[in-house]
């Protein structure tokens, strides 16, 4: 896989360029700031671009406004944001269009190594990648909204899992539950949150969306 970085912190972007050069991926570009990150892009066109959220000059999202500017530009380009804290927002406009291949991982998730490359093998695949506590905290602040309280607690876990970009076969081995059940509780979760027929990769992006904005 060809790989972007965006981090300005030399430690952990020397860290992420020897981790996956280690796993048999190519850096193709490892820059310290937004308009670098959006030239690389369209220099190398990446299978994957992976980015903090905060980037000088000001350290506050200038990330992620550059991988949502890349995003304008090709809908479809793979984007992995790591934030050092949680940010309803910053995941909501992260999914916002709906089209999947985007993933927000808390930075400590990089020392667990084998859930990091999992993650950016799936983003670059086209689907979604939320953090576990992401996902836990924001669970957490919206189980009193209407559509996440419709949901029964089986569907809430599922519904996390799908955050988190797990596919349904391996919601089945997580909750140790037969594929027809959980395309049940899947189809419950949509309808519960009153989501139109689209594609599965779309709706499930859709249905973590609709969680987020609630």
């Amino acid at each position: 896989m060809r790989i972007v970085i965006a981090e300005d912190l030399l430690l952990l972007r020397d860290g992420l360029i020897r981790i996956l050069t280690d796993t048999g991926h190519t850096v193709v570009a490892a820059v310290d700031n937004a308009p670098d990150l959006e030239s690389a892009v369209k220099e190398h066109h990446p299978d994957l671009s992976i980015v903090d959220v905060r980037l000088p000059p000001g350290f506050r999202d200038e990330g992620l406004r550059a991988a949502l500017s890349v995003r304008k530009r090709d809908p479809r380009a793979p984007i992995l944001i790591l934030s050092q804290y949680v940010e309803r927002t910053y995941a909501a406009e992260l999914l916002a269009d709906g089209n999947g291949a985007v993933g927000y991982l808390l930075k400590d998730r990089v020392t667990a190594l084998d859930e990091f490359l999992d993650a950016i093998e799936r983003v670059a695949g086209g689907g979604t990648v939320m953090d576990p506590e992401v996902v836990r905290q924001l669970f957490a602040r919206n189980n009193r909204d209407q559509g996440v309280a419709a949901l029964t607690p089986r569907e809430r876990e599922v519904l996390a899992l799908v955050a988190q970009g797990l596919s349904n076969s391996a919601i089945c081995t997580e909750l140790v539950l037969a594929p027809p059940s959980v395309e049940k509780h899947i189809t419950n979760i949509l309808t519960k949150l009153d989501l139109p027929p689209a594609d599965d990769t779309h709706r499930r992006v859709r249905a973590v969306l609709a969680y987020l904005n609630q």
